[in-house]
């Protein structure tokens, strides 16, 4: 099992993780970080595998996973 951890101030909401996750437990949310960019969440992060696909395909290095 895998445990993500979003910084959500480096996130500007691109989506490219929610492409990258193979069980599409990723999504882009309402919530505004404090540059004004949507961020996203894990919708169920118990089901992570800790692949970290995510976390290699953002462009902005604000996925950390842990194994």
């Amino acid at each position: 099992m895998g445990k993500i951890e979003i910084n959500e101030d480096r996130c500007k909401g691109c989506g490219l993780c929610t492409v990258a996750c193979p069980l599409k437990l990723i999504q882009v949310c309402d919530k505004l970080n404090i540059y004004g960019y949507s961020t996203v969440e894990i919708n169920d992060e118990s089901r992570c595998t800790g692949c970290a696909l995510c976390a290699g395909i953002c462009p902005d290095v604000a996925i950390t996973v842990f194994k």
